[in-house]
C-alpha cells in the first residue's frame, strides 16, 4: 500500500505525521501478524520524497538521491537501524539535479514488495514532484492546519489529488487548538478529519527524531495520531 502524506503548504507537520504514523502503523501491523500468522511484506517504510527540501532524520550511506540517479537500489538507501524504517533523501543541490524523478513510481513499487505501507512524505506545493507520489499513492492523507492560508491551500491539493484519482482518507488538522472545526474541515474536503492538538512533546519528539509513541505515549497529540493510523489502516477512501 503506497500512502502519500501529502499538503499544499510547507511547515504544517507533514513530516511530522508521516514518521509518526509509520511508528503507529508499524504496531498496529505487528497486532495484526500475531493475529494472523502473516509475514509476507510487512511494517512500514517512510520515503522522504522532498528531494529539494528533505526534512526526515538521515545518516551516511546512499539516499533517495543516489537511488533516482541510478548510483543505488532502493533497498540499499533503506535505513533500518532507527525507531521508524526510512529512505532519507539528499540535502545538496548537486544530488536534487542528478536525481530522475521518473523513477520514483519504480522506487515506490520496489519497495511494496517488502513493505506493506509505503509512506511517502511529498514535498509541498503544487510542483511536479507532488503530483508523482499522488498519481503512484493507493490513498492519500492531507496534513494542514487551521490558519486560512493553509487551508486554501490545501484545498488546492485537494483537487490534484481528485484529478489524479488519489482516494484521500484522511485530512489533519495538526497543531489545532482546544475546539478544532473538525465538522467544517471535513465538509469543505470531502474527507473525514482528525485534529491532532499543539503539542511541545510531539515536537520535542520529532527535533530528537523518536516517534511520539516512545518518548510521550498519554498525551492527547498521541492519542490523536493512534486513531489517524486506525483510520488509515482499515481506510475505505473516498
Amino acid at each position: 500500500m503506497i500512502l502519500a502524506v501529502t499538503g499544499g503548504k510547507g511547515g504544517v507537520g507533514k513530516s511530522t505525521v508521516a514518521y509518526n504514523l509509520a511508528a503507529e502503523l508499524d504496531a498496529l501491523e505487528r497486532t495484526d501478524s500475531r493475529d494472523s500468522h502473516s509475514t509476507a511484506n510487512a511494517g512500514s517504510v517512510v520515503v522522504d520524497g522532498d528531494l529539494g527540501m528533505a526534512d526526515l532524520p538521515s545518516s551516511r550511506g546512499p539516499d533517495l538521491h543516489d537511488v533516482l540517479a541510478d548510483r543505488a537500489d532502493p533497498h540499499e538507501a533503506v535505513r533500518e537501524d532507527g525507531p521508524v524504517t526510512l529512505v532519507p533523501c539528499g540535502r545538496t543541490l548537486a544530488g536534487a539535479r542528478s536525481a530522475d524523478l521518473r523513477g520514483l513510481t519504480d522506487v515506490f513499487a520496489a519497495l511494496e514488495r517488502t513493505y506493506r505501507w509505503v509512506i511517502v512524505d511529498s514535498p509541498a506545493g503544487m510542483h511536479a514532484d507532488v503530483g508523482l507520489p499522488l498519481a503512484a499513492a493507493d490513498v492519500a492523507v492531507l496534513v494542514t492546519t487551521p490558519e486560512d492560508a493553509a487551508l486554501a491551500d490545501a484545498l488546492r491539493v485537494r483537487a490534484l489529488a481528485r484529478e489524479l484519482d488519489a482516494g484521500l482518507c484522511r485530512v489533519v488538522l495538526n497543531r489545532a487548538g482546544p475546539n478544532p472545526a473538525t465538522g467544517a474541515v471535513a465538509d469543505r474536503f470531502g474527507a473525514p478529519a482528525v485534529a491532532i492538538p499543539k503539542s511541545e512533546p510531539l515536537a520535542t519528539a520529532q527535533a530528537h527524531g523518536q516517534p511520539l509513541r516512545e518518548t510521550a505515549p498519554d498525551t492527547s497529540a498521541r492519542r490523536s495520531i493512534e486513531s489517524l493510523a486506525d483510520a488509515v489502516y482499515s481506510c475505505s477512501s473516498v
